[in-house]
């Protein structure tokens, strides 16, 4: 999912240096919610790690 982040982040920063606003947004908007949920999933999966090992 980090990989999808950067190829967009990397689609908008090139569009923003042809000029293509609109699309330079879009993928830029896209890259931000893309890398938000990965964020929130490697919380939840470090959390999960932490309270899913109990020593017996």
């Amino acid at each position: 999912m980090l990989r999808w982040t950067l190829i967009f982040l990397v689609i908008a920063l090139i569009a923003g240096l042809l000029g293509f606003v609109g699309i330079a947004g879009a993928a830029a908007g896209i890259a931000k919610i893309i890398f938000y949920i990965f964020l929130v999933l490697l919380v939840i999966s470090l959390i999960a790690g932490l309270f899913g090992r109990r020593a017996p």
